[in-house]
């Protein structure tokens, strides 16, 4: 029973679209990432996910509409819904999402899939 302190582990974090896990309750991950420019479109087959703002302005692309996301905001991905992250600039976003969940659920990206369970 620690506490985290999010401002001292995104300064741990170094590169983009490559998510940290920080912390586990009930199956579930709250992982931290920094996000800048397009993701590719993906979806999770089984897996919902959430996207909470923590430093920046960023949008989830959605095939048939856009949500924008400032400081504070969050969206839930439904399971089986493609969408794709964008930043313009970079962000600090976190992520809470089942355990062992592939980043680019149903594709397999060498720029973009990071390894599971990755930890600070």
């Amino acid at each position: 029973m620690e506490k985290i302190n999010l401002a001292e582990n995104f300064d741990l974090i170094n590169e983009h679209w490559r998510p940290k896990v920080v912390g586990e309750l009930n199956g579930q991950e709250v992982k931290l990432v920094k996000f800048q420019g397009e993701f590719p479109w993906h979806h999770h087959e089984a897996e919902d996910e959430m996207f909470l703002a923590i430093k920046g302005d960023f949008r989830i692309e959605f095939r048939d509409r856009t949500v924008e996301l400032s400081e504070g905001e969050f969206v839930i991905v439904p399971r089986g819904v493609e969408h794709r992250p964008v930043a313009e600039t970079e962000v600090e976003v976190l992520l809470f999402e089942p355990k062992n969940v592939k980043n680019t659920g149903n594709i397999e990206d060498e720029e973009f899939t990071a390894p599971v369970g990755d930890k600070i």
